[in-house]
């Protein structure tokens, strides 16, 4: 079983709550939407095909809406090769092709949607380890990921190895205590290692079945922070030994191109395997999800649309298109 098998929401909902669903993405996204098409609808006004003037109005709003360069030039590029085979394209057409790109870049980057996760081996919990600066919403995300796990009927235990912010195991705790996990914890100033080892055999020894692991956030020292990582690693592979089974790198999508530099400065620290993108609600920068998905090629399990415990969403690509252009 796939680790995003455990809680997938799609298998029990009902048709009406699908649709709420897609609504409650669609207005999560609605700054990003409203920023984007504002923009295109401008670059097209007036005009009857696309043209190079055009393509360069597009190439600078996808740019300015945190798509990212890299992926912004790929963009570009396969809408070209568009025009040039089709000869002529209508300018009312852009947003359909541009669109079906976006699509096929998501795509690309996340492969099929049942090669999600890892199997799950029966008694042995699956390790997930979180990443990511300080003030992008590790803790929240690990929070609402045990809830919805617990919700599930899974056995979920957290451990607090971001020890240096008091702060941080504080909140997590509460965290821990609503979703109704068990957190373990050390005292502030703590090997954060040790922290991880002792609550992986805990949660060996009660037969959990998720183990979440939180980690400090500085970037300040790339060295020190790449030294902390694998040791954590290390020492979680004593205890079980293919842990951790996940990496995940959680990025504030409200920091436009600043989260594309922690995403570099994340994978060159650690083997980043997947991605959460927080705060997209409040941002019209939701372009940096296509941009660091097609630049580092690591899939989004998540995005956060909201400060509530279900708006922690797993990602799907087509939902995220559709809603992005207003389906």
């Amino acid at each position: 079983m796939g680790f995003f098998d455990l809680f997938s929401r799609k298998k029990e909902t009902s048709p009406q709550q699908q649709a709420e669903e897609r609504q409650e993405l669609s207005s999560g996204l609605e700054k990003t939407k409203q920023g984007l098409f504002s923009k295109l609808a401008r670059a097209v006004a007036g005009r009857s095909k696309v043209d190079e003037e055009m393509l360069d109005e597009l190439e600078e709003i996808l740019i300015t809406s945190d798509v990212g360069v890299e992926t912004t030039v790929r963009i570009i590029e396969r809408i070209e090769q568009r025009v040039a085979r089709d000869k002529f394209m209508n300018s009312s057409e852009l947003q359909n092709i541009l669109r079906d790109e976006i699509a096929r870049l998501l795509e690309e980057s996340h492969g099929r949607r049942e090669d999600f996760g890892l199997d799950i081996t029966p008694g042995t919990p699956y390790v997930l380890m979180v990443v990511g600066v300080n003030g992008a919403g590790k803790t929240t995300t690990i929070g609402k990921l045990a809830a919805q796990l617990v919700r599930a009927g899974k056995k979920v235990y957290i451990g607090a190895a971001d020890t240096f912010r008091a702060a941080a195991i504080d909140q997590l705790a509460v965290w821990a205590e609503r979703a109704g996990a068990t957190m373990i914890r050390q005292e502030m100033g703590s090997d954060p290692a040790s922290v991880a080892f002792d609550t992986l055999k805990s949660a060996v020894a009660n037969r959990a079945d998720v183990v979440l692991i939180d980690t400090a956030g500085r970037l300040h020292n790339k060295i020190g922070l790449m030294n902390e990582l694998t040791k954590i690693r290390n020492v979680m592979a004593k205890v079980i030994p293919d842990a951790p089974h996940e990496v995940m790198l959680v990025l504030d999508g409200s920091t436009g191109q600043n989260a594309f530099e922690q995403a570099r400065q994340f994978t060159q620290a650690t083997k980043v395997t997947s991605l959460a993108i927080t705060k997209l609600d409040g941002t019209a920068k939701g372009g940096v999800v296509i941009g660091i998905s097609d630049q580092f090629k690591i899939p989004v399990r998540y995005i956060g649309i909201g400060e509530g415990i279900d708006q922690l969403k797993i990602f799907d690509r087509r939902e995220f298109v559709d809603a992005l252009f207003g389906e």
